[in-house]
């Protein structure tokens, strides 16, 4: 009897599981923290943070919340008064107009809320710029309409940044979104033990008497990271606003870490919530994923996530194969902010021109799981040291590159440079470079003639990758140009493969 009853227990525990599971549905694989989500028409558009990562704020759009294409960026150029830190966009759409709200570090300043505006959603976005700069940081914008109809942003102060509370603030903006109008107000600020003194990425949803916060707590990012999600509800915009006594209604789970920062919508009468999370397995590697789960308002007045075991699956990553074939790079390619990355296409081939400094210059492609294999064919055309790289940032890169007939494994770690392994090569026409990735950080670099048999660059170990995911960003794989002004490394073709196993044929020779 009693192990009838502990079978019982067990199967029913794993019922539970498996709804929790379903009910988070992957729809923006790889790193796309702090999403946001709006109704244009017959199609919803998206778009999520890219930090230090340009071009910035990736568009996405989609009919049924699940599958999304790719629509562009909204800056394919930095604007004049940003410094770094392209943060939290949030878009929105109102009278014709479609209106983006983001957070970036100003040149000589702290963060500040800006605005930029486009006539349609794939843009083009003209840039109005900073709306509010507090000395602490501004951050996190959302803009509402109070029950009056008068138009507010809603944002976070970064105290933490400096030991300081978080206060979450509102006040009246012009209709143009030039400029704030009157005395800001206190909405909420951190004060229960979950949180630990942080609140931020606040997003508002009105339905019937209540406007419905959703906010995140705690810390959003890392391997530390400790982020939930609360809901908080007040008759009036300006408050006073009260918290849930369930908060958080989002904490980590067995597939899912650090959930929060996300967009609430409606769709056909029912009402979804897009925000990020770590996988579990994969969390600050992958990044900050974009996951969706349904939600409903409560007889009482309060809103539960579904957790509906017959939710459809969310999509999966797929593999990515880029022969060059268009002039343009492909809207998955990202580059440091910080470098003017320059590159031409012709031919099905990619020129990557140098960069004079350790990183060189170079772009690449969020990985999208724990397990991978990407792969560059390199031309014996190139001028510069051309090569394959794991990026962390400008300052931290594992990299296999070819130097006349050397093929050199280096690790970047803060700026410096380490020959990890070297093997003398006779360079022919078109050489393969292929790194194979396991649980995240087990690297093994190769190299080939014509694709079929690959030669271990790394014998005996693989290198570690674990250093190279930023605080707040995930890893990337892609190419690298390095050597003098001038020069190029020439590539002609890129893939990414994600693998579902680590005993899948490497056919590698040593």
């Amino acid at each position: 009897m009693q192990k009838l009853v502990m079978r019982l227990f067990s199967l029913i525990v794993l019922l539970l599981v498996t709804i929790c599971s379903n009910a988070q549905q992957l729809v923006l694989p790889g790193d796309h923290p702090d999403p946001s989500m709006v109704r244009i028409g017959n199609e919803y558009w998206a778009t999520g943070t890219t930090s230090n990562w340009f071009p910035a704020f990736p568009l996405y759009h989609s009919t049924d919340l699940i599958h999304w294409k790719a629509g562009g960026h909204v800056f394919t150029k930095k604007p004049d008064w940003v410094e770094r830190y392209m943060w939290a966009p949030e878009i929105t759409y109102e009278n014709g107009k479609v209106w983006m709200y983001y957070t970036a570090r100003k040149k000589g300043g702290n963060l500040c809320v800006a605005v930029a505006v486009a006539d349609k959603p794939q843009g083009p976005f003209q840039d109005i710029g900073p709306v509010v700069c507090q000395d602490d940081g501004s951050i996190d914008a959302f803009p509402m309409r109070d029950e009056n109809g008068k138009l507010y942003l809603i944002w976070k102060e970064d105290g933490n940044s400096v030991g300081k509370p978080t206060p979450i603030w509102a006040a009246e903006m012009k209709e143009d979104r030039t400029a704030l109008i009157g005395e800001k107000h206190e909405l909420f600020r951190a004060d229960m033990p979950w949180e630990h003194g942080l609140v931020e990425g606040v997003s508002i949803i009105k339905h019937n008497n209540y406007f419905y916060a959703f906010y995140a707590g705690a810390g959003c990012c890392g391997r530390a990271c400790s982020y939930g999600t609360g809901v908080a509800r007040a008759k009036n915009l300006l408050g006073p606003w009260e918290k849930y006594s369930g908060n958080p209604i989002l904490t980590d789970n067995e597939e899912w870490k650090c959930q929060g920062h996300g967009t609430p919508v409606e769709k056909n009468g029912k009402y979804y919530f897009l925000y990020h999370a770590y996988k579990a397995e994969s969390r600050p590697y992958t990044g900050r994923q974009g996951v969706l789960n349904e939600f409903k308002f409560t007889s009482d007045d309060w809103l539960q996530f579904l957790n509906k075991s017959d939710d459809k699956k969310g999509v999966q990553p797929k593999n990515i194969a880029d022969n060059f074939s268009k002039p343009q790079l492909n809207d998955n390619w990202h580059w440091s902010i910080f470098k003017n990355v320059q590159y031409t296409i012709a031919n099905n081939t990619l020129q990557l021109q140098t960069l004079p400094f350790a990183c060189g210059g170079y772009i690449g492609q969020t990985v999208l799981t724990k397990n991978y294999e990407a792969q560059i064919t390199l031309l014996k055309t190139s001028s510069s040291k051309g090569g394959l790289a794991l990026i962390g940032d400008d300052e931290n890169m594992l990299y296999a590159c070819v130097d006349n007939d050397k093929i050199r494994l280096v690790q970047l770690k803060k700026g410096k440079e380490n020959v990890l392994a070297e093997k003398s090569i006779s360079m022919p026409q078109a050489l393969i470079i292929k790194v194979k990735v396991i649980n995240n950080t087990e690297a093994t670099f190769m190299y080939s003639t014509g694709g079929k048999q690959f030669k271990v660059l790394n014998d005996g170990q693989t290198a570690d990758a674990s250093n190279l995911p930023p605080w707040d960003r995930a890893i990337r794989v892609g190419m690298i140009s390095k050597g003098e002004a001038g020069k190029v490394a020439m590539f002609k073709q890129f893939t990414l493969k994600n693998l579902g196993s680590v005993n899948q044929e490497l056919g590698i020779r040593n």
